[in-house]
């Protein structure tokens, strides 16, 4: 009975600080890597737990190399968006002025008994009061309700992402790659110091330079 307290205490302190390596999030903020990863890691500490025979130091090798993995992950999606967007997706519009984007719905498999269910778990039962709903790369969903705009201008596009130019959305907020070059040159601010950049096709924008890079 001893050997099984004390691996069971052993394992408890290596997931802890497995899970405080990997960063803080709350379970409905994990993006699709870092939930399987959380999996995995309950399933390889129940191991020793299950089976006194089960080495300890194999489980504890394997949560170890599944914490490197995952950090390397997101060292890799915080450098390379394109990665990260292979790993997490990106966010995809399903309500564009109170209608239904039935096109993005069949490709994320999102039904109409889902978009409901959330509207409403935001206190939301009618789709019309809706100007903007995306679902994020999280599966939650993010909306704009009309009554909170007073024109199309109070709706932001993420234009620049980390020094990268995001073009998905120029067209929602009525911005060419040359006019935003323009804003940067007037600026006087080059594109890869920009770490954050929004754009409203009412001309109101919200820019953010990279530390270090005033």
């Amino acid at each position: 009975m001893l050997p099984i307290l004390i691996r069971g205490v052993i394992v408890y302190v290596i997931i802890i600080i497995g899970v405080r390596l990997m960063g803080k999030r709350q379970i409905g903020e994990l993006q699709p890597s870092e939930l399987v990863i959380t999996f995995l890691l309950s399933d390889i500490a129940s191991m020793p737990l299950q089976n006194s025979n089960t080495p300890l130091i194999q489980s504890v090798a394997a949560v170890f190399l599944l914490i490197a993995l995952e950090v390397m992950t997101s060292c890799l999606s915080l450098k390379f968006r394109p990665f990260r967007t292979l790993i997490q997706g990106h966010p995809v519009m399903i309500i564009k002025n109170g209608q239904l984007q039935q096109k993005s719905m069949k490709k994320i498999r999102y039904s109409v008994d889902d978009i409901i269910e959330s509207l409403r778990l935001k206190d939301v039962f009618d789709i019309g009061e809706v100007d903007y709903a995306y679902v994020e790369t999280n599966g939650a969903l993010s909306i704009l309700l009309k009554e909170n705009r007073e024109n199309d201008s109070a709706l932001p596009c993420l234009v620049i992402s980390d020094g990268k130019v995001i073009e998905r959305e120029f067209d929602l907020c009525e911005l060419t790659e040359k006019k935003l070059y323009g804003i940067l040159e007037e600026k006087g601010v080059e594109l890869k110091n920009v770490l954050l950049m929004t754009y409203s096709k009412g001309g109101k924008m919200s820019l953010v330079l990279k530390k270090g890079s005033d």
